[in-house]
Parts: structure tokens; sequence; C-alpha cells
């Protein structure tokens, strides 16, 4: 089963750690000042783990 990548917006604060460290997975919302997960992309990238350990608010998790 695959793991989803989710960014909780409400903790968020906008950083862009993640889209610098994996531009494949993570976009950001400029209107929104938020960072949030591109829909259909392939979340096995090592660069995602390394997203994860990157973001500063925790915000961002697998379920």
């Amino acid at each position: 089963m695959a793991k989803t990548v989710v960014i909780d917006q409400e903790e968020c604060i906008g950083c862009e750690a993640c889209v610098e460290t994996c531009p494949s997975v993570f976009a950001f919302d400029d209107d929104a000042g938020k960072a949030y997960v591109i829909e259909g992309q392939e979340t096995g990238d090592d660069c995602v783990d390394e997203a994860v350990a990157s973001c500063p608010a925790e915000c961002i998790t697998y379920e």
C-alpha cells in the first residue's frame, strides 16, 4: 500500500523548504502562502523524506 504525503495547511509557515528540497512532489501556492503536495506525484522519492526532515513546522506527514 502506497503512502500518501500530507501537509497540514494550518501548521505550514510557508518557508518553502519542502519545495526547494523536493520540487517534483511539493509546490507553493503564492496566494495562500502555503506549500502543497502536487496531486498524482510519486511520493516514494528519497527527497520526500528529506523534505519531511527539513520542515521547521513539522507539518508534513505520511498517511
